[in-house]
């Protein structure tokens, strides 16, 4: 059996990835996977991972959290796909007085050892720190600035360090990396991977995404060349795409409001920066699978 955990990060995917995914029925059948509904196991692998500290889960323990996720057993040889931001911690906790999600490394062998039995591995979506933190103050409005970014600079919130931690404590299990700002271009690829399915296969909500940003008429011109001229390759689709993306966006929805204490263009710029070169390092990290558009 194979175990999936797409760990977020927070304020990059809203079950988005998940929700899609499952619509897929068919093409999940073929392959062995399973996405349970959220409500059905969240709570469950909370409580599992709080009682057993760490621990590696029994065989009743394991037989039991399939049971509430899935109502049965689940069949031998089944992929099992779980996602939830807060395997990484509570979206208050991403900036500590330890650092950038600092407890990040450590939540990865709990996680695997909840079906020890299971192959585990583990899917993470990054996210310019500048948009997460403004998306994350955003969301606690009864925290000061201050008080959230817990004593740390913008400038000092580096993912290189945290993905690097993270592969360690993963110990060879695989580990799977995109950006979120790449999602209109990589969305069937990162939905395929987390689901195990061959490429090619078609899936429902794959342009999902586009939908959202693109014009109506924009969509519909893309729809109609790819028809007229299929792509070959997942490279020549993902430069379609990105020619009409160009063309038809919506620009109101690409748009991010940075209004923060003391932030700047200069001080957003420095941070993107950062996160452009920590992406560059992570991409080339032994160990990551980098999903790339």
């Amino acid at each position: 059996m194979q175990v999936v955990f797409h760990l977020g990060a927070h304020s990059t995917d809203e079950d988005r990835l998940i929700t899609t995914l499952a619509a897929n029925h068919d093409a999940l059948a073929r392959v062995g996977a399973v996405v349970p509904a959220p409500r059905a196991y969240r709570g469950a692998l909370r409580d599992a991972l709080i009682a057993l500290k760490g621990q590696p889960a029994d065989p009743e323990t394991q037989a039991s959290l399939l049971a509430t996720c899935l109502g049965d057993a689940a069949p031998e040889g089944s992929r099992l796909i779980f996602s939830h931001p807060n395997f990484l911690g509570l979206y208050d906790r991403a900036v500590t007085e330890a650092g950038f999600y600092a407890s990040a490394p450590a939540k990865l062998e709990p996680l695997a050892n909840l079906f020890p039995d299971a192959q585990a591995e583990f899917h993470l979506g990054l996210i310019n720190p500048a948009t997460l933190v403004a998306a994350l103050v955003a969301r606690a409005p009864e925290r000061s600035y201050d008080d959230f970014m817990a004593g740390q600079t913008p400038e000092s919130l580096h993912w290189a360090p945290v993905v690097r931690e993270m592969v360690a404590a993963a110990r060879g299990l695989r580990f799977v990396v995109w950006c979120n700002e790449d999602q209109p271009l990589i969305f069937p690829e990162v939905l395929r991977s987390l689901g195990g399915i061959p490429a090619g296969v078609p899936l429902v909500g794959e342009d999902s995404l586009l939908e959202e940003i693109m014009t109506h008429e924009g969509m519909t011109r893309l729809r109609g060349y790819l028809a007229q001229h299929p792509p070959q390759s997942v490279a020549q689709r993902r430069k379609v795409v990105s020619a009409f993306l160009d063309k038809f966006v919506r620009p109101e929805t690409l748009e991010v409001e940075l209004s923060l204490p003391g932030w700047t263009e200069d001080l957003v710029a420095q941070i993107t920066r950062g996160y452009e070169a920590d992406v560059a390092e992570i991409a080339a990290m032994e160990g990551v699978t980098f999903i790339a558009p």
